[in-house]
């Protein structure tokens, strides 16, 4: 019985890795992005889904875009609330340079 277990085990520890997240990513978002960029290049396209295609399109670039700046204000504002941890870290390697 023990052998069934351990033979198990690495089954169960595999399944959790290899499980997609469930939802849509804002990487997910760039890859659709790029597919309709690719798509419309090849005219895959009529000339009257262009508009609508075209639309999506910016409506899907500005949405990237915003988040992109906000994930940069976003750490920004976290190194400007922060500025301690970077002395913190150098602090040691000065104090055991003198020891």
């Amino acid at each position: 019985m023990t052998e069934q277990t351990q033979a198990q085990q690495p089954a169960t520890a595999e399944a959790p890795a290899t499980q997609q997240p469930t939802g849509i990513q804002i990487a997910d978002l760039q890859v659709i992005l790029n597919i309709i960029d690719l798509a419309s290049s090849r005219g895959a396209f009529r000339a009257n889904e262009l508009t609508n295609v075209g639309a999506i399109a910016d409506k899907l670039g500005k949405f990237l875009s915003a988040v992109a700046e906000q994930q940069k204000q976003k750490e920004e504002q976290e190194k400007a609330d922060n500025p301690e941890q970077p002395a913190t870290a150098e602090a040691p390697t000065e104090q055991s340079a003198k020891e």
